[in-house]
């Protein structure tokens, strides 16, 4: 897999913290735990996570709310619902806050993985389609300024 993907999963039970964890280690993910909203913003004001599970129903903020106030960097964290409570609302509330992907509870392993892998993969487009952006702006200067110098 090469460079190790670090994922933050937020969730108030401890099973699912331990479990995840564990799963996700086992693919060879860096696995960082919050509890709560607080400790998940000051967990991605501190490190970049490639992905983030976020539980929907937490003890101190809803975690659709969540998803506006984690910090972002580029490339763009790719956020994961994750919710015992599935409902149509929370979906589009969801989406329109810009979550990359929804799981329902109790989660299939293998649907969290297909999930994790294919945002993942999102990621590096963006990230792969973010630095051709910034050569091709680069190449159009660097022809500007020399076009302007041989006048």
């Amino acid at each position: 897999m090469g460079e190790s993907k670090r994922i933050l999963v937020v969730d108030d039970d401890i099973n699912i913290r331990k479990t995840m964890k564990t799963i996700l280690e086992d693919e060879g993910y860096v696995i960082d735990l919050a509890i709560n909203g607080k400790e998940a913003i000051a967990l991605s004001e501190s490190n970049f996570h490639n992905v983030a599970l976020l539980d929907i129903r937490l003890p101190d903020i809803d975690g659709v709310e969540l998803l506006t106030r984690m910090k972002t960097y580029v490339p763009r964290v790719r956020k994961i619902m994750v919710t015992g409570f599935p409902s149509v609302e929370n979906a589009i509330d969801a989406v329109n806050r810009k979550a990359d992907a929804y799981i329902v509870k109790p989660v299939n392993v293998q649907t969290l993985l297909d999930t994790i892998k294919t945002q993942l993969e999102l990621q590096e487009m963006e990230m792969k389609f973010n630095e051709l952006k910034v050569v091709q702006f680069i190449e159009t200067k660097a022809k500007n300024m020399f076009n302007k110098t041989t006048l």
